[in-house]
């Protein structure tokens, strides 16, 4: 890929005579953002110049899916990586990082509140159901200084209702046996916010042995506005789901009967319990001054049963994961606006996190009995984790077209674990991790702006097992620094529309393949990401709405100190497909009756970092909806996924548990047909 033709193609798109654009930031909103109004006073995503992307709730309340990592689809270069393995059911990754698990790299957010588990993972996004969110803000590149941990490669922000006077439901029913109900309340009156939720789905799943039953109950409660001088809050939620796990199939498997489950998985299930509490405070402490604060409290339990294969000696394929975790934390910006052409903000956080984590492995069975003894118990492990962070970000605009936007942020680490046996450790002596940033925007003229950024981010290690802590014969190991930049534009190619076109790349410094629950890490090295992100939304009259985008990415890795026989050098990053692409359409038939169209598409994938066991994982699927409007308070919708009956998997490499290593897969569903009602009061 040749950057500097790229740069040039920018170049002339930003100096064709039709171009237009929005010149304020390099943010894109598909849909309406209802309620967007959660950080009045303080710097927002839409500052950080760098590709930032909102979805509304318009184009979320609505949609099936099973959970809501999934919605992110529908947003420009985003990678699924879906596991429907029970409550293990996926996640999301952008910006060449994989979903894999073994570098978890996007920082997750509830209303600003961090929603990652100790590994990074992003598990407690299936707290939320669709009714309940307002907007969905994509952050991608390492220029944001608000967070450290896990902001890796971007971050996701979930905000939910807040304040209005509205009761939502929706009852639907579709294909698998799967219900589901949502419901939302929200009341406002003298300066009181309430906001309840409720929801639940049950499902009996595409495969055999897949079925599902969860439930989610949260409330929101507020006092006062900015406008008065201080607002406070309550947020809290709490999940639990029960699943079964149909489990992973090799090869000839998928062939005979891609709907069955094996034998060996008869007993795999997953039993997830999930909490989060936040108060937040908001004061105007002068007509430019502003305080933000949230403290919070995260809880995680998780109970996985989970068969690997069918071997019929040892006891690695066959084991039971219990984590208990538990976070307490808090976050704090002090904003002030001492002149029209300057703001500035800093920002302090501190969270600490008190985990345990069980791994029992269990003799072979058909089906694994886990109601048996153990036959070894690998893990028993307590370990804390904390974290010190600061950030100091100025916005300067010394004329109308420019904005200046330096930024530095620090984060510091400590932390004990003691692993059964009574074997004890403190966490890697990372030090004072320095993170300067830069971005600028410049409007040549009020339709068009082209911005760019550079700034670093880092990775540490989680989990509860060396190397993450120093235990005895450990080598210290520093945190792996990386260092993105980003040169791109945002446009209007005609009257209501609006585009952006971006190159970015982000090379790591000694980037760790790191799987926290399996013990497993690996020193990668140099990696080096880049790659080009294009999309384009439009309103074409009064009934046409559509939008595309398409991501061209590569992640290699750069350079190890393998042996040269074993070297990885100029190989691609295991599961980083090479596009990834989205198409949507909405047409208002009538007052009435709205059509919509969305398809994605990603491309094969190499399953492991060799690249020898081929590529993987790419397809192509398109969904359809039609909805109708009874009455304003009364409405039913169908939807159609997967219209096309399109056959693809998730793909990963097995190389532990089976006597020869082989691709593993987990079927996608096929043609799925959704039915139901809505109501607006």
């Amino acid at each position: 890929m040749k950057i500097h033709a790229l740069v040039a193609a920018t170049a002339a798109i930003l100096f064709a005579p039709q171009t237009r654009a929005q010149s304020s930031d390099s943010a894109l909103t598909l849909g309406k953002v209802d309620v967007h109004q959660h950080t009045e006073g303080q710097l927002t995503a839409h500052q950080v110049l760098t590709s930032v992307d909102v979805l509304g709730a318009d184009q979320i309340e609505d949609k099936n899916v099973s959970q809501s990592w999934e919605l992110l689809g529908q947003m420009p270069g985003i990678q699924l990586t879906e596991f429907r393995q029970g409550a293990e059911s996926g996640k999301v990754s952008f910006r060449a990082f994989n979903g894999e698990g073994y570098l978890n790299a996007i920082k997750t957010l509830i209303d600003g509140v961090p929603s990652n588990v100790n590994s990074g993972n992003q598990r407690f996004i299936d707290m939320l159901f669709p009714l309940e969110i307002s907007y969905i803000e994509v952050v991608r590149g390492t220029n944001d200084p608000r967070y450290g941990l896990h902001n890796i490669g971007g971050n996701v922000n979930f905000g939910t209702r807040q304040g209005g006077n509205y009761t939502d439901g929706r009852l639907s029913y579709g294909s698998y046996n799967t219900r589901d109900a949502q419901l939302a309340v929200g009341r406002e009156s003298n300066g009181v916010a309430q906001n309840y939720f409720f929801g639940t789905q049950a499902s009996d799943g595409y495969r055999d042995h897949d079925t599902s039953r969860k439930y989610a109950l949260g409330g929101k409660w507020f006092y006062g506005s900015l406008d008065d001088g201080m607002r406070v809050g309550l947020t809290a939620r709490t999940y639990h789901q029960e699943a079964d796990e149909p489990g992973f199939m090799t090869a000839e498997e998928l062939r005979t009967d891609r709907r069955g489950s094996q034998l060996r998985n008869a007993n795999d299930v997953d039993e997830r319990d999930m909490r989060q509490i936040g108060v937040h405070l908001d004061l105007k402490l002068a007509d430019n001054l502003f305080l933000g604060s949230k403290l919070y409290y995260n809880r995680y339990e998780d109970d996985r049963k989970v068969t690997f294969s069918d071997l019929p000696t040892g006891n690695a394929p066959r084991q039971r994961r219990v984590w208990d975790e538990k976070q307490t934390g808090m976050l704090t910006t002090l904003t002030w606006q001492p002149a029209d052409t300057l703001t500035l903000e800093g920002g302090l956080n501190y969270e600490h996190q008190d985990n345990g984590y069980i791994r029992e492995r269990f003799s072979y069975a058909e089906p694994t009995d886990f109601s048996a003894p153990p036959a070894r118990v690998q893990n028993n492990d307590r370990h804390t984790f904390d974290n010190w962070g600061a950030y100091a970000q100025a916005i300067y605009q010394p004329i109308e077209a420019l904005k200046i936007v330096p930024a530095y942020r620090v984060d510091r680490f400590d932390g004990n674990t003691q692993l059964q046996g009574g074997v004890t450790g403190p966490l890697q002596r990372y030090g004072t991790i320095g993170q300067p940033k830069l971005s600028v925007v410049y409007a040549f003229t009020d339709t068009a702006n082209v911005y760019a950024n550079w700034g670093r981010t880092f990775q540490v290690l989680t989990g509860s097992t060396p190397p993450a802590y120093l235990t005895p014969g450990q080598d210290p190991m520093g945190a792996s620094t990386n260092t993105g930049m980003e040169l791109g534009m945002k446009f209007s190619p005609f009257a209501g529309s609006q585009a952006r076109v971006a190159v970015w790349q982000q090379d790591a410094a000694n980037e760790v393949s790191n799987m926290p629950a399996t013990g497993t890490t690996v020193t990668l090295g140099k990696t080096r990401r880049r790659g080009v992100d294009a999309q384009v939304s439009a309103s074409l009259g009064e009934r046409w709405t559509v939008w595309a985008s398409h991501a061209y990415q590569e992640a290699k890795i750069e350079r190890d100190n393998r042996d040269a026989s074993l070297s990885l050098e100029g190989r691609e990053v295991a599961a980083t497909p090479r596009y990834i692409s989205n198409i949507g359409v909405d047409f208002q038939a009538t007052e009435a009756l709205q059509f919509g169209l969305q398809g994605r598409a990603q491309g094969d994938y190499y399953l492991e970092e060799r690249n020898v066991a081929g590529k993987y994982g790419g397809f192509a699927v398109l969904d359809l909806s039609a909805r109708y409007d009874i009455s304003p308070r009364w409405s039913v919708d169908v939807q159609v996924k997967n219209v096309t009956d399109r056959e693809y998997a998730y793909a990963w490499y097995d190389s532990f548990f089976w006597e020869q290593p082989q691709p593993m897969f987990s079927p996608a569903a096929g043609r799925s047909l959704y039915l139901a009602v809505n109501m607006k009061l």
